[in-house]
């Protein structure tokens, strides 16, 4: 049953106004909305919580993240029903979706348990040593403290109230204070409760989880500001992304920004390759780049070929695969209004040819692709922004060499993915070390929609795809984002922290 109320440290908080969701079918809802006040309130209880939660055992941390996992699914159909009727997704994809949130609440249950993550070093005292003794020093990984997350549109549940920056923030140690995303807020909701019960079953203290819901922009402002704040996890569009990194910067103790903003992660269509599948590419990348709508960050947006008779293969049957798709939802009015303007943009300029044409009405998206030349496409850059849905954009060079310049003028990227054939390993040699540079995850012979959530995981990338390229927002090793070291020097052991 949805109530409409903020979760702030085990209490369900009215506010003083309201907003009403904009689901894709169903019943509207009301929800309160967040103000600086609700902020502060869940912060300074965080803050309080943290005192016990920062020290409490891998076990004890592990133990909570499997009971929220245990929680949500005891709550999958009422999840699966509000998260549909919110954001047109269908059920499938969802339950999907659910069984990633989960599994990934267990996977970091078992991997703080093992301990590996915390990097401890011990170099003993070494009081005799000549011409000065050393002490003992141990180095530990601790959490960093009160956490605030920012629900992203278009994954629910993945990378919301219970997704993977909070799971990592929990796992570390830290508390957390989530902004929920207005596109879902009953799914938000719901999931919030399974957190609760959570905390409840385990005696976990209140204060390490709340969930504020906003439809603007006061509580992220004020969470982005709130000097007990450590860090900020974040997934959405790069403007938006951009202000909240300008704020936490700006602070006078900045934090780190965790954000991760997208990107159009580029496909390179070597020659063997284009010249042996160029059909089977073309309707796999079609598959792909309307997967979802188009709606995942790693949405292969660009598509690079040497010109020829087998980039005309390529095109086309790139082109048969898309005008068979129809149009889709999209996850909210805002996002189909965008997918609109970027199709409008793209297809403005001078230099590019649209050879998909389709309209996409009121909440829906329907696929468009353009084709451009490698001299156009590098002297454009309106070209070489995201467009969020279904557009793909076919980018023909002249040759290997242009092939290479278009790499290396690519800003930073989420993925990069060569089509290769064991014919094109010399391009490929040189390809590989630009892209490198270029992108968190490299792929070969695939299409980068689908994240796997695992220990070799890499899901960022240098700016502005996102903004701390030394980290990832999936896979275990997204907790280190919540831990910092720190040197212990002769402390007794009944001081140090849980260390076995």
């Amino acid at each position: 049953m949805l109530i409409g109320k903020h979760l702030i440290a085990g209490e369900w908080v009215e506010g003083d106004t309201t907003f009403t969701s904009a689901p894709a079918h169903g019943s509207c809802h009301d929800f309160a909305t967040g103000t600086a006040a609700h902020v502060d309130a869940a912060v300074q209880a965080a803050e309080e919580a943290f005192v016990t939660y920062g020290w409490s055992s891998r076990t004890e941390r592990a133990a909570l993240l499997r009971k929220i996992a245990e929680e949500i699914d005891t709550r999958g159909d009422a999840i699966t029903e509000i998260g549909s009727q919110e954001t047109g997704l269908p059920e499938a994809r969802l339950q999907g979706e659910r069984g990633r949130t989960v599994g990934q609440l267990r996977l970091f249950a078992d991997y703080i348990e093992k301990g590996d993550y915390l990097d401890q070093r011990h170099d003993p005292a070494m009081p005799d040593r000549a011409p000065l003794p050393r002490p003992d020093l141990r180095m530990i990984q601790r959490p960093l403290g009160p956490v605030a997350v920012f629900g992203a549109s278009n994954f629910p549940l993945a990378f919301s109230v219970a997704g993977g920056d909070t799971a990592a923030a929990l796992a570390a140690g830290c508390p957390v204070v989530v902004k929920g995303h207005p596109a879902h807020p009953g799914t938000g909701e719901i999931v919030a409760q399974a957190i609760d019960a959570a905390l409840k079953a385990t005696g976990t203290p209140a204060g390490v989880f709340s969930l504020i819901q906003s439809d603007g922009i006061e509580v992220g402002t004020a969470l982005a500001r709130h000097p007990l704040i450590r860090a900020v996890g974040f997934t959405g569009s790069q403007r938006a992304g951009r202000a909240l990194f300008d704020l936490c910067a700006a602070r006078p103790e900045p934090i780190p920004f965790f954000g991760e903003l997208g990107s159009v992660n580029p496909m390179f269509l070597l020659p063997a390759a284009l010249s042996e599948r160029a059909a089977d590419i073309g309707k796999g990348w079609a598959g792909s780049l309307t997967m979802g709508a188009g709606q995942f960050c790693t949405n292969p947006g660009i598509a690079v070929v040497i010109d020829g008779p087998d980039a005309d293969a390529f095109q086309s049957a790139t082109q048969g695969a898309l005008e068979q798709v129809d149009g889709q939802t999209m996850l909210t009015d805002g996002i189909s209004d965008a997918y609109r303007r970027g199709v409008a943009q793209a297809a403005a300029q001078s230099d590019v040819a649209q050879i998909v044409v389709k309209d996409s009405a009121s909440r829906g998206a329907a696929p468009n692709l353009f084709v451009v030349s490698g001299d156009d496409w590098l002297g454009n850059a309106a070209l070489h922004e995201e467009v969020f849905g279904p557009m793909g954009i076919i980018v023909r060079v002249r040759d290997a060499d242009q092939m290479l310049q278009l790499a290396r003028s690519i800003e930073g990227q989420l993925t990069c993915t060569l089509h290769l054939a064991d014919d094109d390993a010399a391009l490929a040699r040189q390809l590989v070390p630009v892209l490198e540079r270029k992108a968190g995850r490299l792929l070969a012979n695939g299409f980068p929609t689908g994240v796997e959530v695992c220990d070799s995981m890499v899901h960022g990338g240098p700016y502005p795809a996102s903004t701390n390229f030394g980290a990832t927002s999936v896979g275990t090793l997204s907790i280190r984002r919540f831990l910092r070291p720190v040197c212990y020097q002769d402390i007794p052991a009944g001081l140090l922290p849980e260390q076995e």
